[in-house]
Protein backbone atom coordinates (compact mmCIF):
# COMPACT_ATOMS: atom_id res chain seq x y z
CA UNK A 1 0.00 0.00 0.00
CA UNK A 2 1.32 3.54 -0.89
CA UNK A 3 1.50 5.67 1.77
CA UNK A 4 -0.16 9.06 0.96
CA UNK A 5 3.43 10.87 1.67
CA UNK A 6 4.92 8.74 -0.42
CA UNK A 7 4.79 8.82 -4.27
CA UNK A 8 1.56 9.88 -4.49
CA UNK A 9 1.97 12.91 -1.93
CA UNK A 10 5.36 13.97 -4.12
CA UNK A 11 3.71 13.79 -7.18
CA UNK A 12 0.93 16.26 -5.94
CA UNK A 13 3.15 18.75 -4.38
CA UNK A 14 5.59 19.65 -7.27
CA UNK A 15 2.62 21.14 -9.97
CA UNK A 16 2.15 23.39 -5.94
CA UNK A 17 6.11 24.18 -6.07
CA UNK A 18 6.14 25.07 -10.03
CA UNK A 19 2.45 27.15 -9.15
CA UNK A 20 4.05 29.21 -6.63
CA UNK A 21 6.92 29.87 -8.61
CA UNK A 22 5.07 31.16 -11.35
CA UNK A 23 3.24 33.93 -8.94
CA UNK A 24 6.02 34.80 -7.71
CA UNK A 25 7.23 35.95 -10.56
CA UNK A 26 4.51 37.39 -11.52
CA UNK A 27 4.03 39.04 -9.05
CA UNK A 28 8.03 40.68 -8.97
CA UNK A 29 6.82 41.38 -12.63
CA UNK A 30 4.04 42.99 -11.71
CA UNK A 31 5.75 45.19 -8.87
CA UNK A 32 8.88 46.15 -11.23
CA UNK A 33 6.31 47.35 -14.11
CA UNK A 34 4.33 49.38 -11.04
CA UNK A 35 7.54 51.10 -10.31
CA UNK A 36 8.52 51.75 -13.47
CA UNK A 37 5.39 53.41 -14.40
CA UNK A 38 5.38 55.29 -11.00
CA UNK A 39 9.14 56.70 -11.45
CA UNK A 40 8.05 57.35 -14.85
CA UNK A 41 4.76 59.62 -13.62
CA UNK A 42 7.22 61.40 -11.22
CA UNK A 43 9.63 62.67 -13.88
CA UNK A 44 7.14 63.44 -16.29
CA UNK A 45 5.53 65.46 -13.01
CA UNK A 46 8.78 67.41 -12.18
CA UNK A 47 9.55 68.15 -15.64
CA UNK A 48 6.33 69.15 -16.92
CA UNK A 49 5.41 72.92 -15.82
CA UNK A 50 1.96 73.22 -14.08
CA UNK A 51 -1.18 74.80 -15.92
CA UNK A 52 -0.59 78.37 -15.18
CA UNK A 53 -3.24 80.26 -13.26
CA UNK A 54 -4.51 83.92 -13.32
CA UNK A 55 -3.68 86.10 -10.56
CA UNK A 56 -6.83 87.33 -8.86
CA UNK A 57 -7.52 90.56 -7.08
CA UNK A 58 -6.18 89.51 -4.02
CA UNK A 59 -2.82 89.01 -5.88
CA UNK A 60 -3.04 92.53 -7.39
CA UNK A 61 -3.90 94.24 -3.66
CA UNK A 62 -1.02 92.18 -1.44
CA UNK A 63 1.48 94.02 -3.56
CA UNK A 64 2.68 96.58 -1.10
CA UNK A 65 1.70 100.53 -2.45
CA UNK A 66 5.36 102.28 -3.28
CA UNK A 67 4.89 106.21 -1.66
CA UNK A 68 4.86 109.56 -4.20
CA UNK A 69 7.06 111.83 -4.67
CA UNK A 70 3.92 114.38 -3.90
CA UNK A 71 0.39 113.92 -2.96
CA UNK A 72 -1.47 117.44 -4.97
CA UNK A 73 -5.30 118.08 -4.35
CA UNK A 74 -6.92 119.08 -8.18
CA UNK A 75 -9.99 119.93 -6.64
CA UNK A 76 -12.01 120.67 -3.35
CA UNK A 77 -13.09 117.19 -2.34
CA UNK A 78 -11.14 114.82 -0.37
CA UNK A 79 -11.14 112.54 -3.47
CA UNK A 80 -10.08 114.98 -6.02
CA UNK A 81 -6.11 114.40 -5.88
CA UNK A 82 -2.99 112.74 -7.49
CA UNK A 83 0.01 111.12 -6.62
CA UNK A 84 3.02 112.48 -8.63
CA UNK A 85 6.22 110.87 -9.04
CA UNK A 86 9.42 112.64 -10.82
CA UNK A 87 11.96 110.59 -12.31
CA UNK A 88 15.89 111.40 -12.18
CA UNK A 89 17.54 114.15 -13.90
CA UNK A 90 16.08 117.56 -14.76
CA UNK A 91 13.57 117.14 -17.40
CA UNK A 92 11.01 118.28 -18.84
CA UNK A 93 9.95 114.84 -18.82
CA UNK A 94 7.01 113.02 -20.61
CA UNK A 95 4.31 112.34 -18.60
CA UNK A 96 1.89 109.35 -18.18
CA UNK A 97 -1.39 109.80 -16.77
CA UNK A 98 -2.24 106.80 -14.84
CA UNK A 99 -5.81 105.55 -13.87
CA UNK A 100 -6.67 102.92 -11.21
CA UNK A 101 -9.34 100.04 -12.07
CA UNK A 102 -11.41 98.32 -9.57
CA UNK A 103 -14.68 98.60 -11.14
CA UNK A 104 -15.42 101.84 -10.94
CA UNK A 105 -16.08 100.86 -6.85
CA UNK A 106 -15.56 103.44 -3.83
CA UNK A 107 -13.69 99.81 -2.40
CA UNK A 108 -10.83 100.01 -4.85
CA UNK A 109 -8.20 103.11 -4.39
CA UNK A 110 -5.69 104.31 -6.25
CA UNK A 111 -2.84 102.46 -4.09
CA UNK A 112 -3.14 99.42 -6.07
CA UNK A 113 -1.61 100.69 -9.32
CA UNK A 114 1.43 102.74 -7.10
CA UNK A 115 3.75 99.30 -7.82
CA UNK A 116 3.08 100.04 -11.74
CA UNK A 117 3.38 104.18 -11.82
CA UNK A 118 6.81 103.52 -9.72
CA UNK A 119 7.84 101.55 -12.12
CA UNK A 120 7.19 103.47 -14.84
CA UNK A 121 9.15 106.58 -13.14
CA UNK A 122 12.09 104.41 -12.76
CA UNK A 123 12.00 103.80 -16.90
CA UNK A 124 11.99 107.98 -17.02
CA UNK A 125 8.41 108.80 -17.27
CA UNK A 126 7.06 111.82 -14.63
CA UNK A 127 3.65 109.86 -13.64
CA UNK A 128 0.10 111.77 -12.43
CA UNK A 129 -1.94 109.08 -10.54
CA UNK A 130 -5.26 110.22 -10.05
CA UNK A 131 -7.97 109.43 -7.22
CA UNK A 132 -11.28 110.11 -8.41
CA UNK A 133 -14.68 109.95 -7.06
CA UNK A 134 -16.55 106.23 -8.05
CA UNK A 135 -19.77 104.68 -7.59
CA UNK A 136 -20.26 104.58 -3.54
CA UNK A 137 -18.62 108.12 -2.56
CA UNK A 138 -20.35 110.79 -2.35
CA UNK A 139 -20.68 112.63 -5.81
CA UNK A 140 -19.91 109.41 -7.28
CA UNK A 141 -20.90 107.97 -10.63
CA UNK A 142 -22.41 110.17 -13.52
CA UNK A 143 -21.17 112.49 -14.09
CA UNK A 144 -18.51 113.42 -11.47
CA UNK A 145 -16.09 110.19 -12.12
CA UNK A 146 -15.91 111.66 -15.68
CA UNK A 147 -15.41 115.08 -14.65
CA UNK A 148 -12.91 114.02 -11.94
CA UNK A 149 -10.47 112.34 -14.26
CA UNK A 150 -11.11 114.77 -16.55
CA UNK A 151 -9.86 117.60 -13.88
CA UNK A 152 -7.15 115.75 -12.73
CA UNK A 153 -5.93 115.34 -16.57
CA UNK A 154 -6.25 119.34 -16.87
CA UNK A 155 -4.50 120.42 -13.40
CA UNK A 156 -1.68 119.12 -15.69
CA UNK A 157 -1.00 122.40 -16.54
CA UNK A 158 -1.00 123.59 -13.51
CA UNK A 159 1.48 121.07 -12.21
CA UNK A 160 3.86 122.25 -14.95
CA UNK A 161 4.18 125.69 -13.52
CA UNK A 162 6.05 124.47 -10.46
CA UNK A 163 7.33 120.85 -11.86
CA UNK A 164 9.25 119.82 -14.88
CA UNK A 165 6.89 117.90 -17.21
CA UNK A 166 6.73 118.08 -20.80
CA UNK A 167 2.96 118.54 -21.65
CA UNK A 168 4.10 117.64 -25.63
CA UNK A 169 4.36 114.35 -24.03
CA UNK A 170 1.61 112.95 -22.32
CA UNK A 171 -0.42 109.66 -22.94
CA UNK A 172 -2.82 108.22 -20.80
CA UNK A 173 -2.77 105.10 -19.22
CA UNK A 174 -5.35 102.62 -17.20
CA UNK A 175 -6.41 99.37 -15.88
CA UNK A 176 -9.84 97.63 -16.35
CA UNK A 177 -12.40 100.43 -14.74
CA UNK A 178 -9.21 102.79 -15.43
CA UNK A 179 -9.00 101.62 -19.11
CA UNK A 180 -12.37 103.09 -20.05
CA UNK A 181 -11.26 106.05 -18.11
CA UNK A 182 -8.30 106.69 -20.13
CA UNK A 183 -9.48 106.12 -23.51
CA UNK A 184 -12.14 108.38 -22.64
CA UNK A 185 -10.26 111.27 -21.93
CA UNK A 186 -8.07 110.60 -24.94
CA UNK A 187 -11.86 111.24 -26.71
CA UNK A 188 -13.10 113.83 -24.83
CA UNK A 189 -12.01 116.38 -27.24
CA UNK A 190 -14.92 114.96 -29.43
CA UNK A 191 -17.83 115.38 -26.95
CA UNK A 192 -20.39 117.82 -28.60
CA UNK A 193 -20.72 121.17 -26.83
CA UNK A 194 -24.11 120.72 -24.97
CA UNK A 195 -22.83 117.26 -23.08
CA UNK A 196 -22.36 118.05 -19.53
CA UNK A 197 -18.90 116.50 -19.99
CA UNK A 198 -17.60 118.76 -22.37
CA UNK A 199 -14.77 121.07 -21.56
CA UNK A 200 -13.87 123.78 -23.46
CA UNK A 201 -9.79 123.07 -24.15
CA UNK A 202 -9.11 119.47 -23.17
CA UNK A 203 -5.37 118.81 -22.51
CA UNK A 204 -4.01 117.10 -25.21
CA UNK A 205 -2.88 113.60 -24.93
CA UNK A 206 -0.29 111.42 -27.19
CA UNK A 207 -1.74 108.01 -27.05
CA UNK A 208 -3.65 105.65 -24.54
CA UNK A 209 -2.32 102.11 -23.35
CA UNK A 210 -4.99 100.87 -22.31
CA UNK A 211 -4.56 97.43 -20.07
CA UNK A 212 -7.37 95.14 -19.84
CA UNK A 213 -9.63 98.11 -20.49
CA UNK A 214 -13.25 98.69 -20.60
CA UNK A 215 -14.37 100.61 -24.58
CA UNK A 216 -17.91 99.21 -24.79
CA UNK A 217 -19.99 100.55 -21.45
CA UNK A 218 -23.25 99.58 -23.55
CA UNK A 219 -22.03 95.57 -24.19
CA UNK A 220 -24.92 93.55 -22.05
CA UNK A 221 -21.42 91.71 -20.46
CA UNK A 222 -20.53 95.07 -18.80
CA UNK A 223 -24.16 95.89 -17.85
CA UNK A 224 -23.69 93.00 -15.70
CA UNK A 225 -19.74 93.31 -14.56
CA UNK A 226 -18.63 93.69 -10.68
CA UNK A 227 -22.49 93.26 -9.80
CA UNK A 228 -23.91 94.92 -12.35
CA UNK A 229 -22.08 98.25 -11.45
CA UNK A 230 -21.81 100.25 -14.80
CA UNK A 231 -25.51 100.98 -15.04
CA UNK A 232 -25.24 102.86 -11.44
CA UNK A 233 -22.08 104.89 -12.55
CA UNK A 234 -24.49 105.93 -15.57
CA UNK A 235 -27.48 106.39 -13.75
CA UNK A 236 -29.50 103.85 -16.27
CA UNK A 237 -29.02 101.35 -18.67
CA UNK A 238 -28.22 102.24 -22.22
CA UNK A 239 -31.97 102.51 -23.26
CA UNK A 240 -33.16 104.71 -20.26
CA UNK A 241 -29.58 107.45 -20.87
CA UNK A 242 -28.50 106.35 -24.56
CA UNK A 243 -26.77 109.88 -24.29
CA UNK A 244 -24.93 109.18 -21.43
CA UNK A 245 -23.60 105.96 -23.30
CA UNK A 246 -23.09 107.74 -26.06
CA UNK A 247 -20.72 110.34 -24.43
CA UNK A 248 -19.56 108.79 -22.01
CA UNK A 249 -18.36 105.00 -24.08
CA UNK A 250 -14.75 105.16 -26.05
CA UNK A 251 -16.72 103.05 -29.07
CA UNK A 252 -19.18 105.83 -29.23
CA UNK A 253 -16.76 108.52 -30.01
CA UNK A 254 -14.87 106.95 -32.10
CA UNK A 255 -12.59 107.62 -34.37
CA UNK A 256 -10.63 109.25 -31.21
CA UNK A 257 -7.59 110.40 -33.78
CA UNK A 258 -4.88 109.68 -31.85
CA UNK A 259 -2.67 106.40 -31.21
CA UNK A 260 -4.33 103.50 -29.35
CA UNK A 261 -2.37 100.54 -27.72
CA UNK A 262 -4.69 98.01 -26.37
CA UNK A 263 -2.90 95.54 -23.93
CA UNK A 264 -5.03 92.28 -23.15
CA UNK A 265 -4.72 88.89 -21.53
CA UNK A 266 -6.27 86.35 -23.55
CA UNK A 267 -7.30 84.17 -20.74
CA UNK A 268 -9.54 87.85 -19.17
CA UNK A 269 -12.22 86.20 -17.54
CA UNK A 270 -13.37 89.89 -16.52
CA UNK A 271 -13.00 91.51 -19.92
CA UNK A 272 -13.22 89.70 -22.88
CA UNK A 273 -10.95 89.10 -25.34
CA UNK A 274 -13.33 89.22 -27.46
CA UNK A 275 -14.91 92.92 -26.94
CA UNK A 276 -11.22 94.17 -27.21
CA UNK A 277 -10.80 92.69 -30.19
CA UNK A 278 -14.73 94.16 -31.31
CA UNK A 279 -12.90 97.74 -30.10
CA UNK A 280 -10.05 97.06 -32.03
CA UNK A 281 -11.64 96.48 -35.15
CA UNK A 282 -13.95 99.85 -34.93
CA UNK A 283 -10.98 101.66 -33.64
CA UNK A 284 -8.98 100.58 -37.12
CA UNK A 285 -12.24 100.77 -39.44
CA UNK A 286 -13.02 104.42 -37.95
CA UNK A 287 -9.23 105.46 -39.45
CA UNK A 288 -7.85 105.57 -35.84
CA UNK A 289 -4.10 103.74 -35.22
CA UNK A 290 -4.93 101.07 -33.14
CA UNK A 291 -3.02 98.32 -31.97
CA UNK A 292 -4.06 94.68 -29.72
CA UNK A 293 -1.46 92.97 -28.02
CA UNK A 294 -2.96 89.93 -26.60
CA UNK A 295 -0.65 88.15 -24.18
CA UNK A 296 -1.30 84.13 -23.67
CA UNK A 297 -1.54 82.82 -20.25
CA UNK A 298 -2.42 85.86 -18.66
CA UNK A 299 -5.93 87.10 -17.17
CA UNK A 300 -6.84 90.50 -16.28
CA UNK A 301 -4.40 91.43 -13.45
CA UNK A 302 -1.59 90.34 -14.62
CA UNK A 303 -1.05 92.87 -16.88
CA UNK A 304 -1.25 95.73 -14.41
CA UNK A 305 1.09 94.16 -11.80
CA UNK A 306 4.65 95.10 -13.18
CA UNK A 307 6.70 92.36 -11.20
CA UNK A 308 5.01 90.02 -14.48
CA UNK A 309 6.16 88.46 -17.67
CA UNK A 310 3.48 91.35 -19.36
CA UNK A 311 5.21 94.20 -18.00
CA UNK A 312 7.83 94.32 -20.39
CA UNK A 313 4.67 95.04 -23.62
CA UNK A 314 3.64 97.91 -21.17
CA UNK A 315 6.69 98.96 -21.16
CA UNK A 316 7.26 98.87 -24.91
CA UNK A 317 3.40 100.43 -25.64
CA UNK A 318 4.76 103.65 -23.40
CA UNK A 319 7.33 103.98 -25.17
CA UNK A 320 6.04 103.93 -28.67
CA UNK A 321 3.50 106.37 -27.82
CA UNK A 322 5.62 108.91 -26.19
CA UNK A 323 8.47 109.08 -28.45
Amino acid sequence: MISPIGVGGAMRQRPKTRFKRVCDTNFLRTCLLAFMILSLTLIVTRNTPLAAQNMTVEDLLAQPPTPADHVITYGNDPLQFGQLRLPEGNGPHPVIIVIHGGCWLSEYDLQHISPLATALTKEGFATWSLEYRRVGNAGGGWPNTFLDAAQGADYLRELAKTFPLDLDRVITLGHSAGGHLALWLAARHKLPGASPLYAENPLQVKGVVSLAGVADLGLPEYQAICGGVVPQLMGGNPSEVPERYAHGSPIKLLPLDIPQILIQGAGDPTVSLSSAQAYHEAAQKSGDEAKLVVIQNAGHFEVVIPTTSCYPEVRKAVLALID
